[in-house]
């Protein structure tokens, strides 16, 4: 895990329990050269405001963007960007690497 995953949840938690609406995305998978290792958080609420990094500014553009349809829709998705999507080269992704996110809806310990 990153060092920084510990804050990244502890800043989750307090989101949560100020009543904000929260995604989270994971980096689960890299190849080749990577900006942020496996492990990677980014903590996105519904107003977009966030924090961490999963990919050193390269993506987070586009994740925050997929990070709001996830809290809309309550379904996570499985994100994947490389030197062969169209779409990485539009949000920079041009380390020559490739990442795979997740990105998931955090609940407050009261929501069912």
């Amino acid at each position: 895990m990153d060092h920084n995953s510990d804050n990244i949840l502890l800043t989750a938690e307090a989101w949560l329990d100020q009543g904000r609406e929260v995604a989270i995305a994971t980096v689960v998978d890299t190849w080749g050269s990577s900006p942020r290792p496996r492990g990677s958080q980014l903590l996105i609420d519904s107003s977009g405001d966030f924090t961490g990094s999963v990919s050193g500014g390269c993506v987070e553009t586009a994740v925050i963007s997929e990070a709001l349809e996830v809290i809309r829709e309550a379904r996570p998705r499985l994100l994947e960007f490389g030197v062969t999507n169209e779409m990485a080269w539009e949000v920079g992704l041009a380390c020559g690497g490739q990442i795979r996110i997740y990105v998931d809806a955090l609940l407050s310990r009261n929501e069912p």
